[in-house]
């Protein structure tokens, strides 16, 4: 018994130790947020009342249009998150279970694909939506964002799971694939779809590469793009650009500490044999 409790001391202080190092930033940022502009690179981890500055969050939406650019990046990153989904499935789906000339070698190329950074293909990118008619648009952020070789991997990986004899089941009773897929795949894939939901979103909110190559209209700045601008124009006051980044950090805090736990079901998932 000694042991055992011996064996769990050095994993619980290394967890301790590592959950202090990654939220004692996010603890910095909101403390920055709260402060006076005087008082921002004071060494204080406790703050004083009467430095404390709720205004800061107001004034941010004051000196820039905040609410319109946190706008933008929901209306992007949700758009990306459904329609990916949507397409992914349907991808898995036809993978994992349904027969055609080809399959193997496109499911390679597609997994290929997912070791190019995206830096290498952003200048072709631009040019494909430039000529498309389509940049410096919020359907410019949307579309390119779509495809993605980890959701089809991981949704072909999850029906892969699902023995063949349910597809045949539901081919025999008339069922068109379309049905088959939503009606009897899709509603056991609830725990992959919602880690994939939670991933695809907040790579989406947090975009800043993109957005900046692909937007020049000041009124279709997302928040990343945003919080940067107000960063060069108002350099001296810290304590808004903090707030800033607080607010643009509220969302996705929010998504992943309700969500959290769906995000094992994808490591898991990733195991299963195809």
């Amino acid at each position: 018994m000694k042991r055992k409790k011996r064996s769990v001391i050095l994993p619980v202080c290394l967890a301790s130790i590592l959950s202090v190092l990654v939220l004692f930033p996010v603890y910095v940022l909101v403390l920055c947020a709260l402060k006076e502009p005087t008082s921002i690179f004071e060494l204080s981890l406790l703050p004083k009342l009467s430095q404390i500055r709720l205004e800061n969050f107001s004034e941010v939406f004051e000196r820039i249009e905040f609410g319109r650019y946190m706008l933008n990046s929901f209306i992007v990153a949700f758009s990306v998150t459904i329609v990916a989904l949507l397409f992914h499935s349907m991808a898995g789906f036809a993978f994992s279970h349904m027969r055609f000339r080809g399959k193997n070698a496109i499911f390679v190329g597609i997994m290929i694909t997912a070791a190019i950074p995206f830096s290498v293909i952003m200048i072709p990118l631009f040019i494909i939506v430039r000529s498309m008619g389509i940049a410096n648009s919020l359907l410019a952020l949307i579309l390119p964002m779509i495809p993605h070789a980890y959701g089809i991997f991981l949704y072909r990986q999850f029906f892969a799971g699902i023995p063949h004899e349910l597809y045949e089941a539901a081919m025999i009773d008339g069922a068109s694939y379309s049905r088959t897929l939503f009606q009897v795949f899709f509603p056991m894939a609830i725990p992959v779809t919602i880690s994939m939901a939670v991933a695809f979103f907040l790579t989406n909110w947090n975009n800043y590469l993109w957005p900046l190559v692909v937007i020049h209209d000041r009124n279709l700045w997302v928040v990343q793009l945003a919080i940067t601008s107000f960063k060069e124009s108002y350099s001296s006051a810290w304590n808004l650009i903090f707030a800033a980044s607080l607010m643009a950090s509220i969302p996705i805090i929010l998504l992943f500490v309700f969500l959290q736990r769906y995000f094992t079901s994808s490591v898991k998932l990733a195991g299963i044999k195809g």
